[in-house]
């Protein structure tokens, strides 16, 4: 049988989520495919649909798993939170057909970056936020991502490690919201390169504070230069929030009304 199971969780403690050599080295994957070897009674190697980055978080992160073990969806989702540390969740437990991947059947992802902007530095949410004491223009970084819409070369906005075989792209939607203090950047695409909405946000970020020009956006991107597109920012107020497939699997969705810090 095939399994997918959509997790929450805080990466602040994790090193990312992908599997690492190490004894010192903990992430997300590491303790759900313990927790889910534990219930299955056999060895299991799950499958997500996006690799988070050290300090980055999910509301809903999607993997896929083989199995003979039967289970039912319940015991799935309670039998895993109760083998998993607090800060990851199993939230829903479902039976896929073989056709299923959790990455490539995957037709979209979407990311919410959140920044706290005001003068003083955040002490709860320290490391669930990134803080931008800078006053930020949201409507100056709105106009500005719209260049990045569509598909295109992102090189520009992606790390220079990244082993991407194309640094190309589709991204479907950009959109910039304030809420009080509260600034939010919702990106939605295809897929992402590595640290690609971490350089967008950092980009959008010095534009929105005046330190660049709107139009520096779309030079960072048609120049396909790293080098060129500033800072990289902060994987704490990274968010993996919706993975988006057709709708004959009958995944569960976060919805918008799901989302943290989202504006109303």
């Amino acid at each position: 049988m095939r399994i997918a199971l959509g997790i929450e969780y805080d990466g602040s403690a994790y090193n990312g989520w992908q599997l690492q050599d190490g004894d010192n080295v903990t992430t997300v994957q590491a303790c759900v495919e313990q927790a889910v070897t534990t219930v299955a009674n056999h060895p299991v190697r799950v499958i997500c649909a996006g690799r988070t980055d050290t300090g980055v978080h999910a509301l809903s992160q999607v993997v896929h798993f083989e199995t003979e073990s039967e289970r039912s969806q319940r015991s799935w989702v309670f039998g895993c939170n109760a083998n998993l540390p607090k800060n990851i969740v199993v939230t829903w437990a479902r039976m896929v057909s073989e056709d299923f991947h959790a990455r490539f059947s995957a037709k979209s992802r979407r990311y919410l970056y959140v920044i706290l902007n005001r003068p003083v530095r955040p002490t709860f949410l320290a490391k669930r936020v990134t803080w931008e004491y800078r006053p930020l223009d949201e409507q100056r970084m709105a106009d500005a991502a719209q260049a990045l819409v569509g598909e295109h070369d992102f090189n520009a906005y992606r790390a220079t490690a990244c082993q991407a075989k194309s640094p190309v792209r589709h991204v479907y939607s950009i959109e910039v919201r304030r809420n009080g203090e509260w600034v939010t950047i919702e990106i939605r695409a295809n897929a992402f390169l590595h640290h690609m909405v971490r350089n967008i946000a950092g980009v959008l970020m010095t534009i929105g504070a005046g330190e660049q020009a709107v139009a520096w956006a779309e030079q960072v991107l048609q120049s396909r230069d790293r080098s060129l597109g500033g800072v990289t920012s902060p994987p704490c107020g990274l968010y993996l929030v919706d993975v988006e497939y057709d709708d004959s699997y009958g995944l569960p969705r976060v919805s918008d009304e799901q989302l943290l810090w989202k504006p109303v």
